[in-house]
């Protein structure tokens, strides 16, 4: 089956990494370490992977260090091709995206929209490319990949979405506990973006306008998925990265 996979994609690597304090006081989280190499590589090495050719990557506390991290893997010959866009305030997700769609660092054809610390492993069949496959771009603005609470390495909260019958997405009810959270990746159309507003806001606010129209849509990852919020989280990665590549290890899990 032949499958459109977008040529371009952005990375959120801006934020301040509250939660990950004391590692992202004087470190970027995307740039925190894990497996042996920055977060963000994990990212761009994926979406190289998928064919992705140019990615947008914003950057905004410590952007020297997102600078020099992004030109040492370009004097590596690793791809993709890198743009950055470095935000003097804090844009937050959706603000910064509108504002790389208008800057015209993005193209008119849907792309690729992944967190800084987004790290999984994949199924049977790579996770970029079953959203790509899935993504409807006639009757969705956006599409996202869940991750199943259980199969979530890191600590999560009460969840982020609920899915029915028909694959429609939901917003949890007043003190309901759901079963999957958004693993900061998606695939998005620049239509999402129409009629956006200035300044910095949640993408939040454009999946619940997608939604509420019909055309927001989601897949559930089928494999483990790092939730990487707090320094326990990496920890965890690690040990399971490590049984993972070393299969008769004792990792104490």
């Amino acid at each position: 089956m032949s499958v459109n996979m977008p040529r371009t994609a952005m990375v959120f690597a801006a934020g301040l990494g509250r939660r990950m304090r004391p590692l992202s006081e004087s470190v970027p989280k995307p740039l925190l370490r894990v497996a042996g190499q920055p977060i963000l590589d994990h990212v761009l090495d994926r979406l190289e992977a998928a064919g992705v050719a140019q990615v947008v990557v914003n950057a905004h506390w410590q952007p020297d260090a997102i600078h020099a991290a992004l030109a040492a893997r370009a004097a590596a010959h690793r791809g993709p091709r890198t743009v950055e866009q470095v935000e003097e305030t804090l844009l937050e997700t959706g603000g910064s995206a509108a504002s790389a769609l208008r800057a015209g660092r993005i193209g008119p054809d849907p792309f690729f929209l992944l967190n800084g610390d987004a790290m999984w492993l994949n199924g049977p069949v790579p996770a970029l490319r079953r959203l790509a496959a899935a993504f409807d771009p006639t009757g969705m603005d956006a599409m996202l990949l869940l991750g199943g609470m259980t199969r979530a390495v890191g600590e999560v909260g009460h969840g982020d979405f609920a899915v029915d019958a028909h694959g429609r997405p939901r917003r949890p009810r007043a003190g309901e506990i759901t079963p999957y959270i958004f693993t900061g990746v998606q695939i998005v159309s620049p239509r999402l973006f129409d009629a956006a507003p200035e300044g910095g806001f949640s993408m939040n606010r454009l999946w619940d306008r997608a939604m509420e129209a019909g055309r927001l849509g989601v897949i559930v990852h089928d494999s483990l998925w790092f939730h990487l919020s707090r320094p326990a989280d990496i920890a965890a990665a690690e040990r399971v990265l490590h049984s993972t590549l070393n299969p008769d290890a004792d990792t104490g899990l």
